[in-house]
């Protein structure tokens, strides 16, 4: 998820003033169901795989991709706030340099706890004894700690950068200063901020969407090839899960990126260019935010049986959603038969 970038000037805003309103409501109606479906289902499933639930490799995955969106979510209210009162942002610098950064931090973090789950998934079916040895919770802890301080380093530029800037109708917004300069009449200043801006989408781009969905294309493309030749195909269930949330994340970041990209091309300063940003951010970055809320949801219609989930608590429910796969021990079962020299080792 991350934040709107809103038109640097006031004449856009008086331009496009007919589309204003509409963006708004919009804008708002979504951020608000994001921050309560996401902080409410966000807070149950930590709530579950932290407090409730035996620690396993699988829970200490989905437990981190549900506080990366809960840390978002709680934070939505400034956004909803800002974009009420017609983008003046009364919270301050510090707050407004934080929104921004936890958004793309959340981003990042989940983009890359979802390539680290693929690439697990991988090497348990294409390494199904060494994983079935190696593979521990306390090793996915560890992962896990390194996907953050990864994403806290490629969302900390937007501490430096964000900024706030008071108009002469004295309305403050909230913005990204990539000059760190308020003089935007020399052209070399103007020059440097196009040049960082770039920086920073091509970056978050390459970062946090196009090198993480090639990743994760092989690592199931893998699984997918073994587990045929394997003629396990029925062992494919399981992961239908983690499957349903990568989808809805590339699903609901591709528009966001797409317009990012066209807001750094040569034709973005056209009128038509900029009726379709000035309509188009706000919308996919609203689908954006709303990936933070939709990963519960999905923990309960796409797991198993879900025809039971009406007669099951929520504590099974998402239990069963968390389970480690079965298709790990079907793989190191017939592995081992093949081999009489294999050891019997315990499931961690």
């Amino acid at each position: 998820s991350c934040p709107t970038e809103q038109p640097e000037n006031a004449t856009d805003y008086d331009y496009y003033s007919g589309l204003q309103k509409t963006m708004h409501i919009l804008s708002m109606v979504v951020y608000s169901v994001a921050c309560l479906l996401g902080v409410t289902g966000n807070g149950l499933v930590i709530w579950i795989a932290g407090f409730k639930m035996k620690k396993t490799v699988n829970s200490i995955w989905f437990l981190n991709l549900a506080i990366a969106d809960f840390i978002f979510t709680f934070f939505l209210p400034l956004s909803i706030a800002y974009t009420a009162l017609g983008f003046h942002w009364p919270f301050g610098k510090l707050l407004c340099k934080l929104n921004s950064t936890i958004a793309f931090l959340n981003m990042f973090a989940s983009v890359f706890l979802l390539t680290v789950i693929s690439m697990d998934r991988c090497v348990s079916v294409a390494f199904p004894v060494w994983s079935h040895n190696r593979r521990s919770p306390e090793l996915a802890a560890r992962i896990a700690l390194g996907t953050w301080v990864l994403a806290v380093l490629l969302s900390s530029p937007y501490l430096v950068f964000r900024d706030t800037v008071v108009s002469s109708r004295n309305v403050t917004s909230c913005y990204n200063n990539f000059a760190l300069s308020d003089d935007y009449t020399s052209e070399a200043t103007r020059r440097l901020w196009r040049m960082r801006h770039k920086a920073m989408i091509i970056t978050r781009f390459l970062c946090g969407f196009l090198i993480p969905f090639i990743v994760i294309l092989i690592c199931y493309s893998v699984v997918a090839a073994k587990l045929k030749r394997r003629q396990l195909a029925n062992s494919a269930k399981p992961y239908r899960i983690i499957i349903a949330v990568t989808v809805s994340f590339f699903l609901c970041y591709f528009p966001y990126h797409v317009f990012s990209l066209l807001e750094i091309s040569k034709n973005s300063s056209s009128h038509e260019m900029k009726l379709a940003l000035y309509i188009g951010i706000p919308l996919v970055s609203s689908l954006a935010f709303f990936n933070s809320c939709i990963n519960p949801i999905l923990y309960v219609f796409a797991g198993p049986d879900f025809k039971e989930k009406f007669r099951q608590s929520i504590l099974s429910t998402f239990e069963g959603a968390f389970s480690e796969e079965s298709v790990l021990g079907s793989l190191t079962s017939r592995r081992k038969s093949r081999s009489a020299s294999e050891v019997e080792v315990p499931r961690v």
